[in-house]
């Protein structure tokens, strides 16, 4: 058999008449979302009155984002500006292992983000204690090692299938369901360390995220002043929108242990997760916070 050299992208659109415009969206939202999470980095780093562990992990959230957004779009961004991009069988592997790596410290983080809140609400007195800076640091250092540690094995089982054609990738990115779809070679070990993985990272800390919400909302329901509840509400919501935007349908995508067949409905998927989020998150996380909201007046010197 011979085995395949390099890949080709079909990208997100193939439609002529629409590609121009996706394009300009695409590459707008991208500089916006480098603005975005640029600037919160600037904010934490410069503000000491940022220097707690909630914003100590949103640094890490936006850094995480920076490289996470711009490990896919610029093969998206060359799709539509080129049309079908031809990618090495190295690269491919490349992006394909910085992509998962990226996307599992990003669930481990939201995990963390999500207990952090939890402890600030529902166990006050003790979070000087539980969230002291070791503490923080050994968390963020377990999700990016969690990450490279998931993405070493599964990046490794799907460089190891053999490809012998055809090559095309009904993708704008290197991702698993279409690399697995061309496998010419038995891919059930691969499907299953996929799957298994997938179960542990994405169910296990949506399971820790929704339990700390879920504590969380029970604490806030037993607050005495409605306008402190109102306030506890309204910042969980805007936290679960996000979890819930990426959970969905990273979890359709990745949690099935067969090969996903409807490549259109996996793209638009993918742009939701790779994309919007990135997106959205330093809005809804930061940009909405009234401590963020202050530094960043003294920043710009605004009244």
């Amino acid at each position: 058999m011979t085995r395949v050299q390099q890949f080709i992208l079909l990208g997100l659109s193939t439609r002529l008449d629409i590609r121009d415009a996706l394009f300009a969206v695409f590459l707008t939202l991208y500089l916006l979302t480098l603005l975005e999470n640029t600037l919160i980095i600037y904010l934490i780093c410069s503000h000491s009155e940022l220097h707690k562990p909630m914003y100590f992990f949103l640094g890490n959230l936006s850094c995480l984002e920076m490289c996470y957004v711009s490990v896919t779009m610029p093969t998206l961004l060359v799709g539509l500006w080129t049309g079908p991009y031809h990618i090495s069988f190295t690269l491919c592997m490349t992006q394909l292992f910085f992509f998962i790596v990226l996307i599992c410290t990003e669930c481990t983080l939201l995990a963390s983000m999500a207990y952090d809140r939890y402890v600030a609400i529902c166990r006050p007195l003790h979070y000087p204690l539980l969230m002291r800076p070791q503490v923080c640091l050994a968390l963020a250092l377990s999700s990016w090692l969690g990450g490279l540690v998931v993405s070493v094995a599964k990046t490794t089982c799907i460089a190891s299938l053999s490809y012998c054609g055809p090559n095309v990738l009904n993708q704008f990115f290197c991702d698993v369901s279409p690399l697995l779809n061309l496998s010419c070679t038995h891919v059930a070990l691969t499907e299953l360390v996929d799957f298994i993985s997938a179960i542990v990272i994405f169910c296990g800390t949506l399971l820790v995220s929704l339990a700390s919400y879920s504590a969380i909302g029970m604490a806030v329901l037993r607050m005495p002043s409605a306008a402190a509840r109102r306030k506890a509400f309204s910042t969980c919501a805007s936290h679960l929108v996000v979890v819930g935007i990426f959970y969905s349908a990273a979890l359709f995508i990745y949690c099935r242990p067969s090969r996903i067949k409807s490549m259109d409905l996996n793209k638009v998927l993918s742009v939701i997760y790779t994309v919007v989020t990135p997106l959205c998150n330093p809005i809804i996380y930061c940009l909405r916070n009234k401590e963020v909201h202050t530094v960043l007046k003294k920043t710009l010197h605004w009244p």
